[in-house]
């Protein structure tokens, strides 16, 4: 990190800092709504290296909440996907969870895309990596090569996990939304960001994103159900294509 950057850097991790430990200390009984205080309290306790950016499967990071993989392993259960395609693979540890729960079934693999994506990324029959921007027209290209070829009449389930701009994760939207096949998902990832309830520093992102996306068209909707466990970090990010 540039020097000149360091002091900002400093200034926002003291008061993340700061906003975890006074939701520790409490605010007693009209302290707002406990389900957000505590998912503030899980998402901003990663500033002392804990929850989401601890999480590991089978040794490589994957910075989701588990209650979301569970969720995800549900979903993949229910519809044996032939593909799996998730934008922002990182470690490539969400990648790795993926292919695993495929394992279990027998079936499908996962196209994980990522612009740049860390070293050692882990190695499995069932995932194929493609580094690029999810919405370079040549790496779309190929990932939609890749749903019409994953069968007859393939399943498809997109993950979006990128860069968190509104106008980023708008054109995912619009472009993986076509490969998405009736009746599975298309899971728009960390639309609690820009206070909702955290990171309200962030600006407009996934969740403003997945508003505008569902004004413009009727093919999705979100599934609530998805939530059912009360913590999950894409509130509102679960869209079924509707059958």
């Amino acid at each position: 990190m540039h020097a000149s950057e360091l002091l900002p850097h400093l200034k926002q991790r003291a008061s993340l800092a700061s906003r975890v430990l006074r939701t520790r200390v409490g605010r007693g009984p009209d302290g707002g709504d406990p389900i957000e205080r505590f998912h503030r309290l899980y998402y901003e306790s990663e500033v002392f290296g804990g929850t989401w950016r601890s999480t590991y499967w089978m040794g490589v990071p994957i910075w989701k909440c588990p209650f979301d993989l569970w969720v995800y392993q549900e979903i993949i259960n229910e519809l044996n996907p032939d593909l799996i395609i998730e934008t922002g693979t990182a470690w490539g540890g969400s990648a790795l969870f993926l292919a695993s729960v495929l394992d279990l079934l027998g079936h499908g693999s996962v196209l994980s895309i990522d612009l740049w994506p860390r070293s050692p990324r882990p190695r499995h029959p069932r995932i194929r990596y493609l580094q690029g921007s999810s919405t370079d027209p040549l790496v779309f290209a190929e990932a939609s090569r890749a749903a019409a070829t994953a069968g007859d009449t393939p399943t498809v389930v997109v993950l979006l996990d990128s860069d968190h701009r509104c106008e980023h994760v708008i054109e995912e939207l619009r472009l993986y939304g076509a490969l998405v096949s009736p009746g599975s998902y298309l899971v728009v990832e960390d639309t609690n960001i820009n206070g909702h309830p955290v990171a309200p520093e962030f600006g407009p992102g996934p969740m403003e994103a997945v508003d505008l996306f569902l004004s413009e068209q009727a093919l999705f909707a979100v599934d609530r159900d998805r939530e059912k466990f009360g913590l999950t970090l894409n509130p509102g990010g679960f869209l079924k294509r509707i059958p």
